[in-house]
This record gives C-alpha cells, sequence and structure tokens, in this order.
C-alpha cells in the first residue's frame, strides 16, 4: 500500500491522517531526544513539543552510549 492510497482509506473511514502523522511524530519524539534529532527536529523544538504533550526526558541518559 502506499501513502496516497492509506491516506484516501483513512478518509473515507473518518480518520484524518495529517493528525495521526503529528501524534505519531509527537509520539516518537517523547521517547528520546536522539530520534528528535533523527527526524530533524531542532533541540528547542523537541523540548517544546515534550512539554506541550506532558511528557519530560528525565529517565533519558544523554551521551554516547556506543561503548
Amino acid at each position: 500500500m502506499n501513502p496516497v492510497t492509506l491516506q484516501a482509506h483513512l478518509r473515507a473511514i473518518g480518520v484524518p491522517p495529517q493528525r495521526g502523522r503529528t501524534s505519531a511524530i509527537r509520539q516518537l519524539v517523547l521517547q528520546a531526544p536522539v530520534i528528535a534529532k533523527a527526524l530533524g527536529y531542532h533541540d528547542k523544538t523537541a523540548t517544546r513539543l515534550v512539554t506541550e504533550a506532558g511528557g519530560t526526558w528525565s529517565r533519558y541518559a544523554p551521551g554516547d552510549h556506543r561503548r
């Protein structure tokens, strides 16, 4: 299924695709700042989105974890 077909199916059943996309991205950003950076969000924008969603990154351990 391609994005256009999926969008048409979602609209047909009454689900606004843009809101779902925005919600999914916000949920990903809530998970960790690394995901926000991978999606191209500026640090301040990502922090604002987390705050608006009522989340915190208090349990996120920043830094290089490749060891």
